[in-house]
């Protein structure tokens, strides 16, 4: 993201040139290769699809409304925001949020040491260690840690300690830390960093717009992060070099946190975060309104205080059996289908009758010759790669060792196992498991169920001798997104007319 938000600037600069002296711009990441939520993978997590308005909202809209009161209190410049977190406040009517100071400016909110591990985490000026006064609080930064221990945390000052004017979502530790979300630079800043790409010329490597960019700013910044690759999906030859360069570019720049004292962050960029909130997350349904049917047509029990399933503009037939904790998006369910707890059903057309087990994730795609389904466990980590095939023992597919599941799926274990990524570093995401597309998406599903059915020692799952295998990253490389599109587009009609009829009726 931080090589995409250089790339933005430039083309930014190229057709605007000076008339961005006056520009207030909100550059939202859109999201990567999203293996932790591969729904979001082929569209984007940018685009996806909450529970809430009718049409039913996408993060983008959310996203809009949460930072509607911004431009008027920003000088121009650029707020940077990811597309798979929402942050939630509370301040008084009298306040508002300024992004009008020299360098950087980020919201800051309140979260325990366990949270602090796995965000940014800001060390703000001494003097600042206990204590909260008012909701909203400016301070400078003396230095970013970038997802430290809870060790780092507390020798390098960030720990503070809450009394009891701390709202901080629920967090009961008295210990705390202040962690990121959205950020602001000013113009002046903009153009530093155009300057760094003027000096690098071509990314090479990965540069992250939160650890690479923030860790260099603050009085109390120092270049010992550039050689910490720990947080690095692929570390390349270049990364220590293009760091030190923006450490040496943005050193001195202030960063400058406004610290929301009385906030949430919410993050939706696992599957397990991602039904957490939808459908166990009291408060954040609470909040943001958020339904566990938004389509009107009454497809399941009423709203209960506890776990709830969620169906977000799809279409269930009679006597669907979906079980509290999943989310069903975009998909048609056949009548008679269950769908057990804690699983994922996106893009999907089930046939009726069908049984999806608990822990499962499955998601339709289009390409060229029909419709692929993609299955895995929303347990299983898409992202971890084993160093040689030789570990592939270690890889995890629905809690099977994946030695154990290519024999049950009848797979030929070899290095045409994984497509072009996975021949030096195997994973889930590369490994050709899946077969080629169906003419219709509801074979497409039942042929994985099969694969389920098989990897749950409940049938022999035989091949065909010549089949071709594809893994989830090879089929996004031919990811038809305009018939994606238009598959969403008559369900949304459909479930219009549905509702229109309902109306009527009634």
């Amino acid at each position: 993201n931080g090589g995409s938000t250089l790339h933005a600037l430039h083309r930014l600069e190229e057709l605007y040139e000076d008339k961005l002296d006056n520009f207030t711009i909100l550059l939202i990441h859109a999201g990567g290769y999203s293996q932790r939520l591969p729904s979001a993978s082929a569209l984007g997590k940018i685009f996806t699809a909450l529970p809430l308005g009718s049409p039913v909202y996408q993060m983008l809209e959310l996203k809009l409304a949460m930072y509607i009161d911004f431009p008027t209190h920003m000088k121009p410049g650029v707020l940077v925001t990811c597309a798979d977190d929402i942050e939630l406040y509370s301040i008084s009517e009298t306040e508002a949020i300024c992004f009008d100071k020299p360098g950087f400016t980020a919201l800051a909110h309140p979260s325990s040491l366990s949270i602090g591990t796995t965000h940014g985490v800001f060390v703000l000026e001494p003097g600042r260690v206990q204590g909260i006064q008012k909701e909203l609080e400016y301070k400078a930064c003396h230095r970013f840690l970038h997802k430290p221990c809870v060790e780092t945390m507390q020798a390098s000052g960030a720990v503070c300690r809450a009394d009891h004017g701390l709202e901080s979502g629920g967090d009961t530790e008295m210990d705390f830390v202040y962690t990121d979300s959205v950020y602001y630079f000013d113009r002046p800043t903009a153009k530093r960093l155009l300057a760094i790409l003027g000096e690098i010329g071509t990314l090479g490597c990965e540069i992250d717009a939160y650890g690479d960019f923030l860790q260099a700013l603050g009085p109390g910044a120092t270049p010992d992060y550039t050689k910490n690759t720990a947080n690095v999906s692929q570390e390349e030859n270049q990364l220590v070099a293009h760091r030190q360069k923006i450490f040496n570019c943005l050193r001195g720049t202030a960063l400058n946190v406004a610290m929301l004292n009385n906030s949430k962050f919410y993050h939706l960029g696992t599957a397990q975060e991602y039904l957490h909130h939808l459908t166990t997350d009291v408060t954040l349904r609470a909040h943001l309104g958020l339904l566990s049917d938004p389509s009107g047509l009454e497809q399941l029990c009423p709203e209960s205080s506890g776990q709830v399933p969620c169906i977000i503009e799809s279409l269930v037939g009679p006597g669907c059996d979906v079980s509290p904790g999943s989310v069903i998006e975009y998909s048609r369910l056949g009548a008679g289908s269950c769908v057990g707890t804690n699983s994922i059903v996106s893009g999907c057309c089930v046939r009726e009758n069908s049984t999806i087990p608990p822990n499962t994730f499955l998601h339709s795609l289009c390409i060229p010759g029909g419709f692929v389904t993609v299955m895995f466990g929303t347990g299983d980590n898409l992202k971890y790669t084993v160093p040689s095939p030789l570990e592939i023992h270690k890889l995890r597919l629905l809690g099977l060792d994946f030695r154990e599941a290519a024999v049950r799926l009848g797979l030929k274990i070899s290095e045409h196992l994984f497509s072009d990524s996975g021949r030096i570093r195997p994973s889930l995401w590369n490994a050709r498991i899946f077969p080629t597309p169906r003419a219709t998406a509801e074979d497409s599903v039942a042929s994985v169920l099969e694969m389920i059915e098989a990897l749950n020692g409940k049938s022999v799952h035989r091949l065909p001798h010549d089949v071709q295998l594809l893994s989830i990253e090879e089929i996004l490389q031919h990811k038809d997104v305009m018939r994606m599109l238009n598959f969403r587009k008559q369900l949304t009609e459909e479930i219009s007319q549905r509702r229109h009829t309902r109306e009527k009726i009634n």
